[in-house]
């Protein structure tokens, strides 16, 4: 097989990898789980408009929700006939399915615009006013992150900088660039394992889906100090419910290839047979 071939294939792949991520109802990852998808994936228009499809619809990031629609929009100002009525048709399949309710007012704004390019090229400007804003807060916040490497920041002022940061983030940067962020600062050196303790203790109390893919990361990147790792699993114990625990646990091997998605359905079809 050609390289051609195989990335044409990896292409079509995504689309069964994001329907693989929402039925674990989970955020959408690149097909080796590396990280999530961000907004600025689908600007290049380089992702099938399957995969673009499902990821509007399955989306737990509104964001990367609605920038899904953006390639499949400036695809309708190009083409006619039967080929435009495909994507009108996907369109209405979006605004009828989408999880996110901003995705299915802006697939509507597109269908009742006649596909206006006008209305599609507004909806990529809208977008990036309402990312801006929190990506500049996030440069901010990575120049705290630089203070604490040089130790000139102490843990109680860092901590609150960081809560400050998430509260002003929530729902308006991609979720993707702040886990980056996240596992980024567990995996740093520079950073002590007294400040990670403390990070870690903030995520307790994140929403359940966004707190076990944020722990799961943590376990499952290589590379990290063994005595933090052990910290983790038995405060996760002592905190959290068991079915939390087991949930982050069964995420963290999906992560690290220890399970597949053929297992995960073999254990639910076991399950309720019951």
């Amino acid at each position: 097989m050609s390289v051609k071939e195989s990335n044409s294939m990896s292409k079509k792949n995504l689309a069964d990898h994001f329907l693989a991520c929402a039925k674990l109802d989970r955020y959408l990852t690149i097909e080796t789980d590396v990280r999530f998808f961000i907004t600025d994936d689908f600007i290049n228009n380089s992702i099938l408009h399957e995969a673009a499809a499902m990821a509007a619809i399955y989306s737990k990031d509104n964001l990367v929700a609605e920038a899904a629609l953006m390639p499949l929009g400036g695809k309708l100002s190009t083409i006619s006939g039967n080929g435009r009525e495909k994507y009108e048709r996907l369109f209405e399949l979006i605004r009828n399915e989408t999880l996110s309710d901003p995705v299915r007012a802006r697939a509507e704004n597109i269908i009742d615009s006649r596909f206006d390019s006008n209305e599609i090229r507004d909806l990529g400007a809208q977008l990036g006013s309402r990312i801006s804003p929190a990506r500049d807060r996030y440069k901010n916040f990575l120049s705290i992150v630089k203070k604490l490497m040089e130790n000139n920041i102490t843990s109680k002022p860092f901590i609150e900088e960081f809560r400050n940061f998430t509260d002003n983030v929530a729902g308006k940067l991609d979720f993707g660039i702040y886990s980056f962020c996240l596992d980024n600062m567990f995996k740093n050196i520079k950073i002590s394992e007294d400040i990670k303790k403390l990070l870690l203790m903030e995520l307790l109390s994140f929403p359940n889906l966004i707190r076990r893919e944020l722990l799961s990361n943590l376990l499952s990147q290589p590379n990290q100090e063994a005595e933090f790792i052990e910290f983790t699993n038995m405060t996760l114990n002592q905190q959290l419910s068991p079915e939390s625990v087991v949930e982050i646990i069964i995420l963290k091997d999906i992560k690290m290839r220890r399970l597949s998605m053929d297992a995960i359905n073999s254990l639910a079809r076991e399950n309720t047979t019951l």
